[in-house]
C-alpha cells in the first residue's frame, strides 16, 4: 500500500499546508529570502503568484525535510502543465539528465525537472546541468537542505531563484493529523507534534507504523514503535541522518524532551559524542 504521506499529499495549493510566507494569500503574505531576512506586505506569497500566474522559471526550495518541498514542486509543474520528472542527486547522474531530454524531445510544454537533494551533485554535475537550465530545455526546481549558496554553483545559483522553507509549526501539524481521519487523544496528538521536530513526513510514518503495529494510536504505542525504530540505527545509514535531523531541529523547537530523547538514542547507539557536540552548535 501507499504510504500514509503520499496518499495525504497534496495535488493544489488550497490542500496545501503550511508556508504561508510563500504560498499564503495576500492579507496573510510575508516575504522571506535567503539569508533569513522576511518583510511583511499585503501582496500574496510569491510562489503562490508565480503558480497562479503559471509563470515558468527555475528555482531552488531550501528547507528542513518533511515541510512541502516535493508537493510544492508538483503542485507547480501540474499548475502551469509541464511535463514533470523526479530525480535524486543521490542516485542520478548525467545519463538520466540525458535520458530525459532524449525521450521528451517531440513532447509539447516544458519540462520540469526536479531535483531532490541537488547539493548531492558534484561541480562536474551542475555544469552538465547549466547549460539545459539557460536555454530553457529544462526547468529546473532543486530541492536541498543545505545552504544552496555554498553547495550550487554561482552559475546555476545565478538561473535560480531561492526560497526558504521553514518547520511546520503545531498548528500545521494538527491540521494533517486530522486529515489522517484516525482516531488518537490530545496527549497522543501532542507526543507526536513534539517530537516531530516540524517535520510532516516522519509524523505520518510513526502514525501509520504505530497503526499498523498496534491498531491503536497511544502513547505508549507511539514509545514503543519509535524505540523499535531506533533498533535499527546505523552510524553510516539513513537512520543516523534522520535522528540528528530530528535532534537539531527539536532544538530550534526548544522542545527539550524530544531534544533529549534523540540524544540519548544516539548515544545509546553509540554515536561519536563529539559528533552529536559539534551538531549543538550548528
Amino acid at each position: 500500500m501507499e504510504p500514509l504521506a503520499n496518499r495525504l499529499r497534496p495535488t493544489s495549493l488550497n490542500q496545501f499546508i503550511g508556508q504561508e510566507h510563500l504560498v499564503g494569500h495576500a492579507r496573510n503574505a510575508t516575504h522571506s529570502v535567503a539569508g533569513g531576512k522576511a518583510c511583511k506586505g499585503n501582496s500574496a506569497g510569491p510562489l503562490r503568484v508565480a503558480i497562479e500566474q503559471k509563470h515558468l522559471f527555475s528555482f531552488i526550495l531550501w528547507g528542513p525535510p518533511g515541510v512541502g518541498k516535493t508537493t510544492l514542486a508538483q503542485i507547480y509543474a501540474k499548475a502551469i502543465g509541464a511535463n514533470f520528472f523526479i530525480l535524486s542527486a543521490v542516485s542520478a547522474g548525467k545519463d538520466d539528465i540525458r535520458k530525459i531530454l532524449e525521450e521528451t524531445g517531440e513532447l509539447l510544454g516544458p519540462r520540469v525537472l526536479f531535483l531532490d537533494e541537488i547539493h548531492r551533485f558534484n561541480k562536474s554535475q551542475q555544469d552538465f546541468l547549466l547549460p539545459y537550465v539557460e536555454s530553457g530545455r529544462l526547468t529546473l526546481i532543486g530541492a536541498t537542505t543545505e545552504n544552496p549558496s555554498f553547495e550550487v554553483i554561482p552559475a546555476l545559483l545565478s538561473r535560480c531563484r531561492v526560497f526558504v522553507l521553514e518547520d511546520l509549526n503545531e498548528k500545521d501539524l494538527k491540521i494533517i493529523l486530522k486529515r489522517t481521519k484516525i482516531v488518537m487523544d490530545k496527549e497522543s496528538i501532542d507526543w507526536l507534534i513534539s517530537m516531530s521536530g516540524g517535520d510532516a513526513r516522519q509524523m505520518l510514518a510513526m502514525v501509520e507504523n504505530t497503526q499498523s503495529l498496534y491498531g491503536k494510536i497511544t502513547i505508549d504505542n507511539l514509545t514503543q514503535t519509535l524505540q523499535s525504530k531506533f533498533l535499527r540505527y546505523d552510524r553510516a545509514g539513513e537512520e543516523h541522518y534522520n535522528t540528528i535531523s530530528a535532534f537539531i531541529k527539536s532544538m530550534r523547537a526548544s522542545q527539550p524532551d524530544a531534544a533529549l530523547y534523540y540524544m540519548s538514542r544516539m548515544i545509546a547507539s553509540g554515536e561519536d559524542p563529539v559528533f552529536i557536540a559539534r551538531r549543538m552548535v550548528v
